[in-house]
């Protein structure tokens, strides 16, 4: 029987790491994790000179936070496309079923805070081709994380 983790305090160590070709995904809270119900939310590490491609998440609201790099980011809204470059402190809302990209465009990693509500997305994401799941590198499998 799978164990499953309902932490309360969460980094990186303590989720699998979802490795793609573009970079890497670390969910911190989802429902598997945290026992949210709501949203879910993670860290979006974009390699140079990579990104998500035009995608878009159906009845799923999403915020982009740039934490550190350089991006530039397309969201196509019903008023129109909007482009821009994004850097740390930007935030990003995407409206559901919006299409969106983001590719990173500076010369380190480009770090961002991804937040789904409801959650849903990041188990696409685990399921599409190409993926590779890594454990957790730190085994943590209690609440409190003391």
């Amino acid at each position: 029987m799978k164990k499953t983790m309902k932490l309360t305090f969460v980094e990186e160590l303590d989720v699998e790491t979802q490795v793609f070709d573009w970079g890497r995904l670390y969910w911190l809270s989802e429902p598997e994790v945290t026992e949210a119900k709501n949203f879910s939310a993670g860290i979006v590490v974009l390699n140079q000179g990579k990104g998500h491609e035009r995608h878009n998440h159906p009845g799923c609201e999403e915020i982009l936070y740039i934490v550190s790099g350089e991006g530039y980011q397309v969201v196509e809204l019903d008023s129109g496309q909007v482009e821009r470059r994004v850097e740390a402190g930007v935030l990003i809302h995407i409206p559901p079923g919006i299409y969106h990209s983001t590719v990173n465009i500076g010369k380190d990693l480009l770090r961002i805070v991804a937040i789904y509500a409801p959650p849903g997305p990041e188990k696409e994401l685990r399921a599409m081709n190409g993926v590779v799941i890594e454990p957790p590198r730190r085994a943590t499998n209690f609440r409190s994380n003391t």
